[in-house]
C-alpha cells in the first residue's frame, strides 16, 4: 500500500506472508522503512548481530556528538533490514525541538561542519590508520585457541571504535553538503543540482581505485601474454592462468598489490559477510576486461570537470560581490566544507566500510576455519549464520567439547530460503502523524536517503529524484549484483536497486543510471555527477517496472524515467 493511501497514525497492514515479531512493545508505533540503499539483499545472522551490537549504538553515538534531535533504531525483520527514528525527549517528556538558530553559523552543528576537514584529516583519519595497522599486524592463523579468543575480543572493540568514527564524521559530512545546498538555493534560486556542480572534480579513494585499475589495463595491453590470458580465459580462471605464466608474473604482482590496497571490499556495503575481492578477485578481473576495450583520457576528463567547477564558482562570486561581507564569508566557508565533505563521503567508505570491516571479517573467517576443522561447522563460511555471542561461545568450547552447530545453521538457512522468494514491504509499523521536521539534520537525511516519490500520473513514466543532470535514451540493463555486470555494454542504462563504491567502474560504461533507492547525496548521485552521466535516484520501483533491453529515457534534471518501448 502506498503512503498516500494511508491515514496518518494508522497502522500499516502487514502482508500475511511477512509476519512480524516486534522486539520491543513500542516498535509497532514507530515508522519503519526498509533501507534498500545499504542492504538491498537479505541479512544473515552475523550481519544482523553487527547491526544490533555495533551499527545502531554507533549511529546514535554519532547523532549525539552533533546534537541531532533524533535517535535511530535498526531491526531485522524476516532477514531484511529496516530503520526508524524517534525524537529525543526533553525534560518535560516532549520531543526536543532544535533551537531557532539551528541554521545559523553559530550553532554547534554548523561549527562542526565548518571544521570538518581538520577534524577528519587531523584527528579521525590518523586514528583509523592506527586501528588498521594494529589489526593488520596480528597473525590470526598462528594464534593458540586462547590467544584467538583475545584477538576476537580485540577486533570487536576495534570495529566498534571504527564505527563510532564512521558516524562521528558521516552525520557532519552529509550536513556540510546539505547546508551548502540550502544556502545556494536561497541565494541563487531553486536549482536541485546547482550547488553540486561546485563540488565536482575532486579526487577520492573510489576514483583513485578505478584510475589505478585502468592504468593496469594499459599495462596489460602492452604485455601480449597478459592480454591473451585476459581475453581468452573466463574471469574466474584468470588469476591461475597469470600465475602459470612466467611472463605474466610482474603484472600479477602489480594486480595483487592493487587488490591489497583496494580489494578489501565486498560488492555492497556489507563487507563483513560478503566475499571480499581479495578472496575472489573475479569482479576486479571483470573490470580489467572492460577497461581493455576502452581508450579514455581520465586526466582530461577530470581537468574538464575542474574547469567547469571553477568557472561556476567565479560566476557565483561575481553574483555575491554586491552582498554583505558576512554572506560572502558564509559562501566561502560552506563551499570549502561541502567540497571537503564530498571527498570524505567516498574516502570514509574506503577506510571504514571496507578496510576496517575487512579486518573484522578476517577474524570471523579464522574462527570459522577453526570451528570447521573441529567439526562444529560443515564449512568455514557457515560462520556467517551465527551471531556474535554464538561465535565467541563456540570458540571458547573448542578447548573442551566442540559444539555441534550444523542443525542450527540448517534451520537459519531454511529461513533465509523461505523469505528469499517473498517481496518484503517497504514500510512497517505506523504512519507518522505529519511531515518530518524541517531542520538541517532532517533535510540532510532526506537528501541522502531520498523521499518516497509521488506516484506518476503519466503512463510509462517513473518518478524519482534528480541525481545527476542530462537526458539520455538507451536500452536498459537491470543489474542486482556485480555478478551480472558483464551484461552492461557501452551505451546501456544501468537500472539497479542501489550502488556502492565497488560499483564505481560501471559508471564509466553506463550511459545513465536509475536506482530504486537514494537521494541527491547518495553514492550513486555523487559518482554519476563525477562521471558526467545522468542519474535518477530513489524511484522505489524501477527494477520492478523495467526489464532488460527496454528502451528508456533518463532525465536527470527532472528526476523522470520514461519507458519508450
Amino acid at each position: 500500500m502506498e503512503p498516500a493511501q494511508l491515514t496518518p497514525g494508522q497502522p500499516i497492514p502487514v502482508p500475511p506472508d511477512f509476519p512480524i515479531e516486534w522486539r520491543k512493545p513500542t516498535d509497532p508505533n514507530n515508522f519503519w522503512m526498509r533501507d534498500v540503499m545499504h542492504f538491498p539483499y537479505q541479512i544473515v545472522p552475523l550481519a544482523a548481530s553487527f547491526v544490533e551490537n555495533v551499527l545502531e549504538p554507533c549511529l546514535n553515538h554519532g547523532a549525539g556528538k552533533v546534537g541531532m534531535p533524533i535517535r535511530f533504531h535498526c531491526r531485522i525483520f524476516n532477514t531484511h533490514y529496516y530503520t526508524a527514528t524517534t525524537p529525543v525527549l526533553g525534560p518535560d517528556g516532549n520531543p526536543f525541538m532544535p533551537p531557532p538558530d539551528a541554521d545559523s553559523m553559530d550553532h554547534p552543528s554548523v561549527r562542526a561542519v565548518m571544521s570538518i576537514s581538520d577534524f577528519w584529516e587531523g584527528a579521525l583519519l590518523p586514528e583509523i590508520k592506527q586501528i588498521l595497522a594494529h589489526c593488520e599486524s596480528i597473525d590470526l592463523a598462528s594464534a593458540t585457541p586462547a590467544q584467538l579468543v583475545g584477538h576476537f575480543d580485540d577486533f570487536m572493540a576495534q570495529a566498534t571504535r571504527s564505527w563510532q568514527i564512521h558516524f562521528e564524521v558521516a552525520h557532519t559530512m552529509l550536513l556540510a553538503m546539505s547546508l551548502f545546498d540550502d544556502f545556494y538555493q536561497e541565494i541563487f534560486g531553486a536549482d536541485a543540482l546547482g550547488a553540486y556542480r561546485l563540488l565536482q572534480g575532486f579526487d577520492n579513494k573510489s576514483l583513485e581505485a578505478n584510475r589505478k585499475l585502468y592504468a593496469l589495463s594499459r599495462t596489460a595491453l602492452h604485455t601480449p601474454e597478459v592480454q591473451t590470458i585476459l581475453e581468452t580465459h573466463p574471469a574466474e580462471q584468470v588469476m591461475a592462468a597469470l600465475l602459470a605464466s612466467k611472463e605474466s608474473r610482474p603484472f600479477l604482482q602489480a594486480l595483487n598489490d592493487w587488490l591489497q590496497e583496494f580489494g578489501q571490499r565486498g560488492d555492497m556495503y556489507d563487507s563483513l559477510t560478503s566475499v571480499s575481492w581479495i578472496e575472489d578477485p573475479t569482479p576486479a578481473i571483470g573490470n580489467l576486461l572492460d577497461y581493455i576495450q576502452r581508450d579514455e583520457d581520465i586526466d582530461a576528463h577530470r581537468q574538464a570537470m575542474q574547469a567547469v567547477r571553477e568557472r561556476l564558482i567565479d560566476e557565483a562570486r561575481a553574483t555575491l560581490a554586491s552582498y554583505p561581507e558576512v554572506v560572502r564569508m558564509q559562501f566561502e566557508g560552506l563551499l570549502r566544507s561541502a567540497q571537503a565533505a564530498s571527498v570524505i563521503q567516498e574516502d570514509h567508505n574506503y577506510w571504514l566500510d571496507q578496510r576496517a570491516i575487512y579486518q573484522l571479517r578476517r577474524a570471523f573467517l579464522e574462527v570459522g576455519r577453526r570451528l570447521a576443522a573441529a567439526g562444529s561447522l560443515a564449512a568455514p563460511l557457515d560462520v556467517i549464520y551465527l551471531r556474535f555471542e554464538e561465535v565467541r561461545n563456540a570458540l571458547l568450547a573448542l578447548s573442551q567439547r566442540p559444539q555441534k552447530l550444523q542443525e542450527l545453521i540448517a534451520e537459519r538457512k531454511a529461513t533465509a530460503a523461505h523469505y528469499a522468494d517473498i517481496q518484503p514491504p517497504m514500510m512497517l509499523g505506523t504512519l507518522p502523524d505529519g511531515p518530518p521536521p524541517d531542520d538541517p539534520g532532517t533535510r540532510a537525511g532526506m537528501r541522502f536517503f531520498g523521499a518516497p516519490p509521488q506516484p506518476s500520473n503519466e503512463p510509462n513514466t517513473i518518478n524519482g529524484a534528480a541525481g545527476s543532470p542530462g537526458k539520455v535514451r538507451g536500452p536498459a540493463k537491470v543489474i542486482r549484483t556485480l555478478n551480472e555486470a558483464g551484461k552492461l555494454a557501452k551505451g546501456d542504462i544501468l537500472v539497479t536497486e542501489t550502488t556502492a563504491p565497488p560499483w564505481t567502474p560501471l559508471f564509466a560504461t553506463a550511459a545513465a543510471i536509475v536506482t530504486d533507492a537514494g537521494g541527491i547525496l547518495s553514492h550513486c548521485a555523487v559518482v554519476a555527477r563525477e562521471y558526467a552521466i545522468p542519474a535518477v535516484v530513489g524511484t522505489y520501483t524501477a527494477t520492478r517496472l523495467i526489464q532488460d533491453d527496454m528502451q528508456i529515457e533518463v532525465d536527470g534534471d527532472s528526476g523522470l524515467v520514461r519507458i519508450l518501448a
